[in-house]
């Protein structure tokens, strides 16, 4: 008996050393492979922003640079208020109702994030041109093919489900005994969800729009078949970027790709800040 104690004493160090080499071993392999792809996405970016450093200043104060930043921004911004004025309602209401059919529109709104963005676009063309809905639409003055609205509709179209996915874990994370609670204190299903919901869900409706506006201004598939790549008159920074590109101007695409660059990371920054706080609220249960 004592000498099979003390075997199991002499083994049990044994075995969490070689427990802790192991453990070590494993660390050092995960911080291999994290080392290999920050290095790969670094070197691959910072090799733009350093030869597009060189001549930004210049380039940014061009007349084509500056117009596309402007068309950027304001149809980045104008897509992304339309954009969470739907997505609003629209995860909470796929989040809290259960009805018939709810799966199969999840997949159906989910469908954009799976496809190519020129399939997307040639899709909008195609229903806003060639169909009645879009000639009764031009008829009235509302055009979207080859026009600065195509490009709004463009990033609509595509940044939607992300700010959906978004929002749906948002809400998901919320306790819905909370919103239980104020109906029986006499609050409605509207006074629930404007004063219990949204504030509790702040944190991940601005984390959607600031990667959604990111993708937004970004998007370039989807517009370039809706609303086309004309100089000055549909140049966003992404099609700025590929006019430059398909001429041989170097520098110029750079800065475009620069701005790009520099606005995804800015964006993403506060993407993590937002998205990585938590309310304890809504943990609850």
């Amino acid at each position: 008996m004592k000498s099979r104690n003390s075997y199991e004493r002499s083994v049990k160090p044994l075995s969490r050393s070689i427990a802790a080499r192991n453990n070590v071993l494993f660390q050092i392999l995960l911080g291999c492979f994290i080392f290999i792809l920050f290095i790969f996405i670094f070197s691959a970016l910072a090799n733009i922003v350093w030869k597009g450093m060189a001549g930004l200043a210049a380039s940014i104060v061009s007349e084509e640079i500056q117009f596309a930043i402007r068309l950027s921004l304001f149809t980045s911004f104008t897509s992304t208020l339309i954009c969470v004025l739907f997505a609003i309602p629209v995860a909470y209401g796929l989040e809290r109702f259960d009805f018939p059919g709810r799966r199969l529109v999840n997949v159906i709104l989910d469908i954009p994030l799976s496809l190519p963005p020129l399939v997307c676009g040639v899709a909008l063309l195609l229903l806003f041109s060639t169909t009645g809905f879009g000639q009764i639409l031009a008829a009235h003055g509302l055009r979207f093919i080859f026009s600065v609205n195509g490009i709004i509709l463009a990033q609509f179209f595509i940044i939607t489900p992300y700010m959906v996915r978004v929002l749906k874990s948002t809400i998901a994370d919320i306790n819905p005994r909370l919103e239980f609670v104020a109906r029986t204190l006499g609050c409605s299903q509207w006074q629930a969800f404007t004063r219990i919901t949204l504030p509790l869900a702040k944190n991940g409706i601005i984390a959607g729009l600031v990667i959604s506006w990111s993708r937004a201004i970004g998007e370039f598939g989807c517009a370039l078949m809706v609303a086309g790549a004309t100089r000055m008159v549909t140049e966003t920074l992404p099609v700025a970027l590929f006019l430059n590109m398909s001429i041989g101007d170097l520098q110029m695409a750079m800065s475009a790709a620069t701005c790009l660059i520099v606005i995804s990371l800015v964006s993403l920054f506060i993407f993590e800040i937002a998205g990585g706080k938590q309310n304890p609220v809504s943990r609850l249960s």
